[in-house]
């Protein structure tokens, strides 16, 4: 007797099995009760950069609570990435987010084709042929450069106008890390938003051949604020720019900061504007919801898509403008910036990259474009292209 009730207990066991089995085939796109995610971070959360995209995990943590179990590894060098990723990917992680440049990330992806790789664009993939399962996104950040241009110009204008500076004094300068086009693109940007308001102003850029110096971000700042520049921003990963503004206001000079991914305002109250930032968690919330409804991400994310790479900007809140500071702020910055955010809310895009200027690739003088003809950034993928340097308005300084 009992050897029948183990065979009917087997039985239905094995119709179980194939009734389950039969559920997933007709029904493909079943939810996932519960996923792990995995994050990748390039720095620790004490940098701009990496806190601004360790948002996005708190935002996830917020939406789905005990839904979703999240692990994360940070200061992982590009280099160093294989095996922080394959230990992701071992331990059974259904996706995992990137904040760094490592081609390592694409060429592993096919090993691992239930899982899904998204990785912060870093280069053009318009050509490039890329695993189903990999993807890559990031903001239209070249809007919210022009816009924060904007804010500096507006600064610059009353400063002309109180005789604190001549027209021949409006400078900006600008820390980076790395003469690449995502770079260029920013600054240029930013530089053609002061001189919407501002057509005298020009700026100097220093490069400090790395994303994340706190020494060399503040030293470079406070040369290009002795060189005359009353407006510091930047594109690198500490806060160094932005004491090095409060600290020479302190000491007597007028200049001012605009900041970049993280809020200024606590370490600089007394010199910070207004801080633009790319907003990873539109992405990222909807990546993951995609994950859990069995859905290809591009078909749920709300963007401008590229094949697997996305990108958008203020119409889809991918960017956004914090804490413009009042006390130090000129009053009419506010609207001058909400006008521009409109406009590019409504995909009016065809302004920033344009006028009569030209511009030179640093690595070959004789490719040159004419913004005559407007240039359009992030047409055809996610990473800024926008590679010259305008002639006579900016400097690279040694």
């Amino acid at each position: 007797m009992k050897r029948v009730y183990i065979a009917t207990l087997l039985t239905c066991l094995v119709v179980l099995a194939g009734f389950i089995g039969l559920f997933k085939l007709i029904n493909p796109s079943a939810k996932k009760d519960h996923i792990k995610i995995g994050f990748i971070y390039d720095n620790d959360e004490s940098t701009p950069y990496t806190y601004n995209f360790s948002l996005a995990k708190d935002a996830l943590e917020k939406q789905y609570g005990d839904k979703v179990e999240i692990v994360s590894c940070s200061n992982v060098l590009d280099d160093e990435m294989e095996e922080p990723l394959r230990d992701l990917a071992d331990g059974g992680c259904d996706i995992i987010f990137f904040n760094g440049y490592s081609e390592l990330v694409r060429t592993l992806a096919p090993e691992y084709p239930d899982i899904q790789f998204c990785q912060t664009s870093y280069m053009d993939m318009s050509d490039q042929t890329v695993p189903d399962n990999y993807h890559t996104f990031k903001g239209e950040a070249y809007q919210a450069r022009y816009v924060s241009g904007i804010a500096a110009g507006i600064q610059i204008k009353h400063m002309i106008s109180d005789g604190i500076i001549t027209e021949n004094e409006a400078i900006v300068g600008f820390v980076a890390a790395f003469p690449t086009s995502e770079l260029i693109s920013g600054y240029t940007a930013f530089l053609l938003g002061v001189r919407s308001v501002v057509p005298q102003a020009v700026m100097r850029v220093c490069y400090t051949k790395t994303w994340s110096s706190y020494a060399l971000e503040k030293s470079y700042a406070e040369k290009m604020i002795d060189a005359g520049c009353v407006i510091i921003t930047q594109h690198t990963d500490t806060i160094g720019p932005a004491i090095a503004c409060e600290e020479a206001a302190a000491n007597g000079k007028t200049v001012y900061f605009i900041g970049f991914n993280q809020s200024m305002s606590e370490v600089a109250p007394g010199t910070s504007l207004v801080t633009s930032r790319v907003c990873w968690e539109p992405y990222i919330l909807a990546a993951v919801d995609a994950v859990m409804k069995n859905k290809k991400i591009e078909n749920v994310v709300s963007g401008r898509v590229h094949g697997t790479d996305v990108s958008a900007g203020f119409e889809a809140g991918w960017v956004e403008m914090l804490d413009l500071n009042l006390q130090v702020a000129s009053p009419d910055i506010q609207s001058a910036m909400d006008k521009a955010i409109e406009q590019f809310k409504h995909n009016k895009n065809d302004f920033v990259f344009k006028g009569d200027y030209t511009g030179v690739d640093p690595d070959n003088p004789s490719d040159t474009i004419s913004l005559t003809t407007p240039y359009i950034e992030n047409e055809n993928c996610s990473y800024p292209l926008f590679h010259y340097i305008l002639k006579d308005i900016i400097t690279i300084e040694e």
